[in-house]
């Protein structure tokens, strides 16, 4: 009988292209991950992997058997929820992939109130810059605290429930005498050096875009992901920032922020689940800790909800 286990296994390692990235997706040594599609190799009596360059790829028989691994981990999942919501119980464990600029204002919050009201309940919180929604689909973490940018395309996956939080608008930053606080066209950063993620992220990619949308390029003069470099550089008067809302501290002292008077970039923020038929009530939990501490946002960080 086949394993379940080693089926998530070769989804996985199908869907990273490498050993070594699906060992460290699932948490895992690239050793045991080749223990394991070792073993499934010997059921299934066929090779179901090949070298590709740096990478592997299916073989044929390969591709069929991710067919069907795809239909039985997600019947698996079914059951389970299934259980779990007949139980009606709060689980012991689960996993939340958050983006780093949700952690002060909504993931902290949230798991401080999600502990008080279900202590046995150890959640594990990863903090990537990207959503890890491909993480989501191959089982590896149970909820997504993600962003969609309203002015890119959507590419969540069919399989994956959405529920939205709140609508994040991304504000000029400056240093405190930058400015007066009224709102700033997006074209008239066109002449300034800019603090901006890298274009590979999604807030990168989405400045980017807006950018070239109004007509420019824009000066990149620093690139990171860490939002706490771009405010600090911001204080400093050494660049201008584009930063998320609920990512900024109200109380940061030495910088002024405004918001965009045209082409505005607005990201969704969202709680995300595999979709199944039947509620599990862990995951659920999760997002309506998430729900409530978005609620508790200051008015002007909601307005657009």
């Amino acid at each position: 009988m086949l394993d379940v286990r080693r089926l998530q296994t070769l989804r996985t390692v199908a869907a990273r292209g490498s050993l070594t990235a699906a060992a460290h997706s699932l948490g895992l040594t690239a050793g045991a991950v080749s223990q394991q599609l070792a073993a499934l190799r010997n059921d299934v009596g066929v090779d179901l992997l090949r070298p590709d360059g740096r990478t592997v790829a299916l073989t044929e028989a390969g591709r069929v058997l991710l067919a069907h691994a795809d239909r039985i981990v997600a019947a698996v999942e079914e059951a389970e929820s299934a259980v779990a919501a007949v139980k009606d119980t709060v689980g012991a464990t689960a996993t939340l992939a958050a983006l780093p600029s949700t952690v002060t204002r909504i993931v902290a919050p949230a798991l401080a109130a999600l502990g008080a009201r279900h202590p046995r309940l150890a959640l594990t919180c990863l903090l990537t810059d990207q959503a890890q929604l491909q993480e989501l689909t191959l089982g590896t973490v149970d909820v997504v605290l993600g962003q969609r940018y309203h002015h890119l395309p959507d590419t969540t996956p069919r399989a994956v429930d959405v529920s939205p939080l709140v609508d994040d608008p991304l504000l000029v930053v400056t240093a405190a005498g930058g400015g007066d606080g009224r709102p700033v066209a997006l074209r008239d950063l066109a002449a300034r050096d800019l603090a901006v993620p890298p274009p590979a992220t999604d807030c990168g990619q989405a400045v980017l875009q807006a950018c070239r949308q109004a007509g420019f390029t824009p000066t990149t003069r620093y690139v990171t992901a860490d939002i706490t470099a771009q405010l600090t550089l911001a204080r400093a008067g050494l660049a201008t920032a584009l930063v998320p809302r609920t990512a900024i501290d109200p109380t940061m002292p030495g910088i002024r922020t405004a918001p965009l008077a045209d082409h505005p970039v607005r990201r969704l923020l969202f709680a995300a689940t595999r979709r199944t038929a039947h509620a599990d009530p862990t995951t659920g939990a999760v997002v309506a800790a998430l729900r409530a501490a978005a609620r508790e946002l200051p008015a002007e960080a909601q307005e657009s909800r």
